[in-house]
């Protein structure tokens, strides 16, 4: 018997990946340096998009019961009056995305490979790989194997691996906020000179994510809740009060894309090929669009890590991943500057948003379901 496909992660992504390429009659196995429980610790939150759950709907993993649902979004920014808002039912879908913890999308997916009879191997350790004709040979924690390719679903890109590197000097901090009015299933970005804010429907809370200066960052974490919530509140401009916080976290942000996202009988997907501001929530719907991109491409294949594949795989890839790339990072920057003109043409582009439905049509579209229209 051939050998089967290796898949290092048994995060959301790894078990994404796993059986979406199961469900194409490619044998695979996952390898976790951690234990099983470990890896259901995470306490993320994650903003899906419509076009996610319908991934996760055809892998028979959508947690509907957990997620909660955004029907609008209101985009606006700091310094101008102008602002805009997508409906999801202009884009006639019952959402635009969702929210929901990593911990509980974690759950429905090993229900999943539990039950598909997916190998699990936990505690296993990748100690290195070396590439030859047929099969690459995995040098694990506690022996030897081999597999006819290799997908890296953990980790970041390497400074040095990387072709296109941006430190935007901010921190993303993060919490969960108990608004004083109903959320409505309403979520905000919030674009001001010192980064931008995303409020997320999380059932009757709202998930933060607050960047601000790196410089900053350490003093807001440590700061009376009442001192970040009148910061807050302010730089909200009263589209929403939030009267009281949850434990709070940060992580610097920035951007890396890895120069290339396979190699012999190798591929890298979501953040260990590609990490992402959170801006516009991009990150990890781009993971799980790498997943399905590489099981359609593997469909029917009898030698899944043929160079000829991996090839089509990534220049498949490079549109939605440049795409996405530019998108956050023209967001970012674009937001983020003082220059007079700048400001002037990000109000009259919010204005442009607001009044010009095909132009509100490709954003929406765009950030529900990447560059290209799937599955």
């Amino acid at each position: 018997m051939a050998p089967p496909i290796a898949i290092i992660g048994a995060g959301p992504l790894g078990l994404a990946t796993a059986l979406a390429l199961s469900r194409r009659g490619q044998a695979v196995e996952i390898f976790d340096a951690r234990s099983l429980a470990a890896t259901q610790q995470d306490n993320r939150t994650l903003a899906l998009s419509h076009g996610s759950r319908e991934l996760l709907e055809l892998l028979g993993a959508w947690p509907a019961a957990l997620a909660t649902p955004i029907t609008h979004i209101t985009i606006s920014q700091q310094s101008g009056f102008a602002r805009s808002q997508l409906s999801a039912a202009e884009q006639r879908l019952p959402a635009l995305g969702y929210v929901l913890g990593a911990s509980a999308l974690h759950a429905a997916l090993l229900r999943q490979v539990q039950a598909a009879g997916i190998p699990l191997h936990e505690e296993t350790r990748l100690e290195s790989s070396q590439p030859e004709a047929a099969y690459i040979e995995l040098q694990l924690q506690h022996a030897t194997s081999q597999a006819r390719l290799l997908l890296r679903c953990e980790g970041f890109v390497p400074e040095q691996e990387a072709t296109r590197i941006r430190d935007y000097d901010q921190h993303a901090l993060l919490c969960r906020a108990t608004p004083v009015a109903p959320h409505q299933n309403l979520a905000h970005e919030r674009f001001t000179a010192r980064g931008p804010i995303a409020l997320l429907p999380f059932g009757q809370d709202y998930a933060v994510v607050w960047t601000v200066p790196a410089q900053e960052a350490e003093g807001l974490l440590t700061a009376p809740e009442a001192e970040w919530l009148g910061a807050l509140n302010g730089a909200l401009g009263g589209l929403a009060t939030l009267n009281s916080i949850s434990e709070r976290a940060h992580h610097p942000l920035g951007l890396r894309m890895r120069r290339e996202i396979t190699a012999p009988r190798c591929v890298w997907l979501g953040n260990a090929a590609q990490t992402l501001h959170p801006v516009a929530g991009q990150g990890f719907n781009l993971a799980l669009r790498d997943a399905w991109e590489l099981a359609d491409t593997l469909t029917g294949a009898s030698d899944p890590g043929a160079p000829e594949l991996l090839a089509r795989y990534a220049a498949r890839r490079k549109l939605d991943r440049e795409g996405a790339a530019g998108f956050t990072d023209l967001l970012v920057r674009g937001f983020s500057t003082h220059n007079p003109l700048i400001s002037g043409l990000r109000g009259a582009g919010l204005a442009a948003l607001e009044v010009l439905p095909p132009l509100r049509h490709f954003v929406a579209k765009r950030m529900i379901y990447g560059a290209r229209a799937w599955p």
